[in-house]
């Protein structure tokens, strides 16, 4: 089981991903994204993982799930020491009901889900010229590889090159029920803080 995105400015990719994998699949789950960055606090290393076949978002992810992984993956940080930043926050938890989309195979699996879509430029596709954002339902993947959606105004394809970020959109006047473990904004989660080798016990957002 692998992540789906990354994005890791100055840390050793490879590196983290080997510590970090065999610990998804210990726990048979599959990472979604996995981010260091920056806030007002210091560094966060945050890691969203899923159900590796879910359809509905955060099905399965529980805080006390997030919790465990949390805690494994502090311990075999620290042992390792992959990251070489004194102090950092380790968050784990559910991408949310707006999952983001990154890969030909999520685009498949979601299918018949509602769905944002912003385009790297403005499309030339008649009935869609100067278009930037799509938003409708997910219609699969074509047998060339590119991704449809059925909006208002129409069936339109477009490549995975051409987009610039998308996610899943979740209505609750459209009916959608939100997993019975997830808070309130569908992301259950578990935050512990490292720094000097001395994870602090994890606690729920």
């Amino acid at each position: 089981m692998t992540v789906s995105f990354t994005k890791l400015p100055g840390l050793d990719e490879a590196r983290l991903l080997e510590v970090i994998e065999p610990i998804l699949r210990a726990h048979h789950v599959a990472g979604v994204e996995l981010i260091w960055r920056t806030d007002h606090k210091g560094f966060v290393l945050e890691l969203t993982i899923e159900k590796p076949e879910a359809r509905t978002p955060g099905a399965g992810i529980t805080i006390d799930l997030c919790s465990e992984i949390s805690r494994d993956l502090s311990v075999a940080l620290d042992v390792v020491d992959v990251i070489r930043a004194s102090n950092y926050r380790l968050e784990v938890g559910s991408p949310g009901l707006d999952r983001p989309l990154h890969t030909l195979d999520e685009y498949r699996r979601f299918a018949g889900q509602l769905a944002k879509l912003k385009l790297k430029a403005p499309l030339v596709q008649e009935g869609f010229t100067g278009q930037k954002v799509l938003r409708g339902n997910l219609f699969g993947v074509t047998d060339d590889g590119r991704i449809s959606v059925e909006t208002e105004r129409g069936t339109v394809s477009v490549g995975l090159e051409d987009i610039q970020s998308a996610r899943l959109v979740f209505e609750w006047n459209a009916g959608g029920r939100s997993s019975g473990a997830a808070a309130k904004n569908g992301r259950p989660s578990a935050r512990k803080v490292s720094g000097g080798g001395h994870p602090r016990k994890a606690r729920s957002k």
